[in-house]
């Protein structure tokens, strides 16, 4: 791959607040114009029960996959500049709270990073059925590395509770 070839990312995106189907469509509007950035394919919506603090309401998740020219950690700002823009403010004290946005950048090609603030593969990417679902969709046979392909990590996960929205 060249430098300035433009980067196969996943973001996925959730919230639980306000009318979160809007949210989530005018959250991928702000991804798609993001610069030297646009979205190659995204998920349906989906209904997930609540991860990490059960006592909230459920969350409507999904993912998209972008093409980016956009380094790791300048697309990482601007996905935290748009939850922002949103009203997310984000607390250690409210990690898995309820939110109106939340946008996880969750692979970024092929690269392995953990710095401070930013951590790729995500973290908890391969024991969430609410991103594993939603990512099979699009990109079932994506390799997360150091964690298997998306088909095999969906397989391994609970996704009982987890519907699409017609």
């Amino acid at each position: 791959m060249r430098p300035d070839d433009p980067v196969r990312a996943f973001v996925g995106l959730g919230g639980n607040l306000g009318d979160v189907e809007t949210t989530l469509v005018e959250a991928l509007w702000a991804l798609d114009a993001l610069p030297q950035t646009t979205i190659q394919r995204q998920s349906a919506f989906y209904r997930t029960p609540a991860w990490g603090k059960t006592d909230q309401p459920g969350f409507v998740n999904a993912v998209v996959e972008l093409r980016t020219r956009t380094t790791a950690p300048a697309l990482l700002a601007l996905l935290l500049a748009i939850e922002e823009r949103f009203g997310r403010v984000r607390s250690e004290a409210d990690r898995w709270g309820p939110r109106v946005l939340d946008l996880d950048l969750l692979a970024y090609g092929d690269e392995v990073i953990d710095e401070p603030g930013l951590t790729l593969p995500h973290p908890h990417l391969h024991e969430r059925a609410f991103v594993l679902v939603p990512l099979a969709e699009i990109a079932p046979g994506l390799v997360i590395p150091g964690r298997g392909d998306v088909a095999s990590l969906l397989a391994a996960v609970d996704v009982s509770g987890i519907e699409a929205i017609p």
